[in-house]
């Protein structure tokens, strides 16, 4: 009967042993089995029938991998190289079990007389083992469980007060982990997917056709600046196409959230991401004098690193801590080549300071003259020939101020027709930035830039709609400031005149809108847009590491945002109201620069009322800051704008004046 157990025990049923519903019983009432045995045999076909759904599951899904293209792939429902490394953990970990019968059958063999109990005390330990092992098989299978998913699922039924649970979990991850450090490697070293089955947690993406378009180019774009610390920022870099071909194609690749271990951090994988997509770059670009002079990206430690993670993927136990120094090393050599690619090669400082002029209006003269310029072309709605006409006033301008016309080509000003916004209503919302304009050419005006190789790394679409964002309102700003100062030349030609109490009042509001426009202007100018870019040109010069630039760039155009308050919407809301009211009033001064009749008055009166209303609104708002450590941008503002306690004086409501009256009269205020 020894020998029925025995085969019982490697899955094979017998004449006492018999199969029913995918496992072994004991055939009852047998009259030459005490009740007592007939329990220790019940206990030992639980073991049976276990080895027998093991084996059953590693046959299936242990040979040799399903081809992806062929008709067995689409019928599988599990498959892929780590699925099989599974199988061959599971029978690993079962090889004790079966040599354990092996040498219980010579003990059988050598002495007749033992007893089923015998057999029971030796194969103690496998009655918590197995059941740990057929939940982790029914996970995998109820799951559908494939590629890294399956690192999960073993990772967290790893953690198990039992040890031989334990150590049969790590003993089946660390031949998973083979598969992940061969994917590893090549991804690393060489740049390289080697992922068929779609089992890594990099995947490739779009397949991008590049012919030598301009960075402005329509494209996709998934990536809104936080966008962390990762080799996303590298996608441009696909979309280049060399001088002596026509036509490239490019891969972008993307993290597989639910493909990565938990115990992998998502920084980590981040730092993956970069690397690999670095290195494709470079073995794709390889040719270019660029690449030839600055060297092999990992500086010839190919050799070196590849013996390092050959070592991790030998130790038993994953060590989060030694891979992450090895994929560190790895990123730090990557970062400094392309540290010495972009910022030497390219001359990044440079480039920042062309955005810097053109995108934040650094060159004041040059925008001066083109609103000059192209102030009868965007006065009203655009038409399909007034980019045309925009780009001619564009050009013009930067010849009136003598700027090199090398620096100027790599920028092209758009605009967005009323049939194309149509188009992108759904897509779109109002880009942020934009003075209200109603049907004028200055609201849909943007700035496009043709992105040099390598600097797509850095000027992603993403970022340059940021640089777009900036764009817009600083050149309402200035375009606003500007038409107040051509009201006060109005209003000097005219100071020879007999004042009248309606153009007191007229030039006192004038008066009020260019004080408040003046020192927003300065302060957008002077205590943002200078002192962030100073700070981001010390970042760029303190390091060597290509990482560190990116995310000192996101954090300078996230600190433009944040404190030209276009991402506060009171304030930038009230800031917009602010602008459309001084508009009105300059475009009424301009078309009646002398006595305003009946109905001008009462436009006047109401454009001064909502002048003073939201320069209330944005006092209280400036006002309300308890503490300048919360919000020291408004802190910052509020002492612009009233650096002379005026504002504070006047109740913070602009848009009033003091009317002439008699000697022997008190003065009175009339808000107008």
């Amino acid at each position: 009967m020894l020998h029925e157990v025995l085969l019982a025990l490697s899955g094979y049923p017998g004449s006492i042993f018999v199969e029913k519903e995918g496992g072994l019983e004991v055939v009852p009432d047998l009259p030459f089995i005490h009740p007592s045995e007939q329990e220790i045999l019940s206990s030992l076909c639980k073991l049976g029938s276990f080895y027998m759904k093991f084996k059953a599951f590693t046959t299936k899904y242990g040979g040799a991998p399903i081809h992806p293209g062929t008709e067995e792939a689409h019928t599988s429902d599990l498959h892929g190289l780590y699925l099989i490394a599974f199988c061959s953990g599971v029978e690993k970990v079962l090889e004790p079990y079966r040599q354990e019968l092996l040498t219980l059958e010579r003990e059988v063999l050598e002495d007749p007389r033992l007893t089923v109990f015998h057999v029971q005390t030796e194969l103690m330990q496998y009655k918590l083992l197995f059941p740990a092992i057929a939940s982790v098989i029914r996970q995998v299978e109820s799951h559908r469980a494939h590629g890294c998913y399956i690192l999960e699922i073993l990772y967290k039924n790893s953690f198990c007060g039992m040890p031989e649970v334990r150590s049969a979990m790590e003993t089946m991850l660390y031949y998973c982990h083979g598969v992940l450090y061969k994917q590893l490697s090549a991804w690393l070293l060489h740049g390289l997917l080697l992922d068929r089955y779609n089992e890594f947690f990099i995947h490739q993406g779009k397949v991008l056709a590049d012919t030598a378009q301009s960075a402005g180019s329509q494209g996709d774009d998934d990536d809104l600046g936080i966008g962390g610390l990762s080799g996303k920022q590298l996608r441009e870099l696909m979309q280049i196409a060399g001088e002596e071909e026509d036509s490239k194609t490019y891969v972008q690749f993307a993290l597989r959230p639910e493909m990565l271990p938990s115990y992998i951090p998502v920084r980590l994988a981040e730092k993956i991401l970069f690397v690999g997509e670095s290195i494709q770059m470079f073995e794709h670009d390889k040719d270019r004098p660029a690449m030839k002079r600055t060297g092999s990206i990992l500086k010839n430690s190919e050799d070196q690193f590849a013996k390092e993670l050959h070592n991790l993927s030998k130790a038993h136990l994953f060590n989060l801590a030694a891979f992450e120094s090895v994929i560190d090393r790895i990123r730090t050599s990557v970062a400094e080549h392309l540290w010495k690619l972009v910022v030497e090669e390219a001359n990044l400082i440079g480039h920042l300071k062309l955005m810097k002029d053109f995108y934040l209006l650094g060159r004041g003269e040059l925008f001066l003259a083109f609103i000059d310029c192209a102030q009868g072309v965007l006065r009203g709605p655009p038409t399909n020939v007034t980019e045309h006409d925009v780009n001619a006033a564009f050009q013009q301008a930067s010849r009136d101020v003598l700027l090199d016309d090398d620096d100027v080509t790599q920028f092209h000003l758009t605009v967005q027709t009323k049939g194309q916004q149509k188009g992108l209503v759904r897509e779109q919302k109002k880009p942020m930035g934009t003075l209200p304009s109603g049907e004028s050419g200055w609201g849909v005006l943007g700035l496009s830039y043709s992105v040099q190789w390598p600097l797509h790394i850095l000027f992603t679409e993403a970022v340059l709609d940021k640089y777009n964002t900036m764009f817009r309102f600083l050149l309402s700003v200035k375009r606003v400031q500007l038409e107040l100062q051509q009201c006060w030349a109005l209003q000097m030609e005219r100071k020879h005149l007999s004042p009248e109490q309606s153009d007191v009042s007229k030039w006192q509001l004038r008066t009020h809108m260019a004080f408040l426009l003046d020192n927003l202007q300065y302060y957008l100018q002077v205590d943002v847009l200078e002192t962030q870019f100073t700070q981001l040109v010390e970042k760029i010069q303190a390091t060597r590491d290509f990482e560190n630039i990116r995310l000192a760039h996101d954090q300078f155009l996230s600190s433009l945002l944040t404190q030209s308050f276009i991402l506060m919407k009171p304030v930038f809301h009230c800031l917009n109201e602010i602008l459309s009211q001084c508009h009105s009033f300059a475009m009424l001064v301009s078309l009646n620069p002398g006595a305003l009749n009946e109905r001008q008055l009462e436009l006047m009166e109401t454009i001064a009322q909502d002048f003073s209303r939201q320069s209330n609104l944005l006092f209280k708002i400036l006002s309300s800051v308890t503490s300048h450590q919360a919000s020291p941008y408004l802190a910052q503002l509020l002492l612009r704008v009233d650096f002379n306690k005026y504002f504070s004086q006047a109740g913070g409501t602009l848009g009033s004046y003091t009317a002439p009256v008699p000697p022997s009269s008190s003065s009175t205020t009339t808000t107008v």
